[in-house]
């Protein structure tokens, strides 16, 4: 009887980390996705006016 306990308990425990991994599985992949949308919006910037991105950056006569 004890073993019959043993394996139910870790078929739950195997199921509830393959929940966590599938999950976890998704949340990269949304995470992936938003900074691929950062790294595009900063290219898109680039492309179209580098020179004023990084001047913006650059300290003029001591400011």
């Amino acid at each position: 009887m004890p073993q019959e306990f043993e394996q139910a308990q870790s078929a739950s425990a195997g199921q509830e980390v393959g929940d966590i991994v599938e999950s976890a599985g998704v949340q990269v992949d949304g995470t992936t996705d938003a900074l691929d949308a950062v790294l595009d919006d900063i290219e898109s910037v680039l492309e179209s006016n580098a020179e004023e991105y990084v001047g913006s950056f650059v300290q003029k006569g001591g400011e």
